[in-house]
């Protein structure tokens, strides 16, 4: 299993982590997903490492940024 985490840019409610935690777990591959608003922090699990471009579209496609990628 892996783990890998990113910092959502532009999120203010829980709206908004609801969108982040659809999006993200739509992509193939990815197990869990868990979002802290406070912080920002996205911590996505997957069986195999996912690349960080496909969790940077996905969490776009929600309509908010990845302000650093792994």
């Amino acid at each position: 299993m892996a783990t890998t985490t990113y910092t959502v840019t532009g999120m203010t409610c829980g709206h908004c982590v609801s969108s982040v935690k659809e999006e993200v777990s739509e992509v193939t591959g990815v197990t869990g997903v868990e979002v802290d608003l406070a912080t920002g922090l996205l911590t996505v699990q997957s069986d195999a490492p996912v690349e960080a471009g496909r969790i940077a579209a996905a969490v776009e496609a929600a309509g908010y940024g990845v302000a650093d990628q792994p």
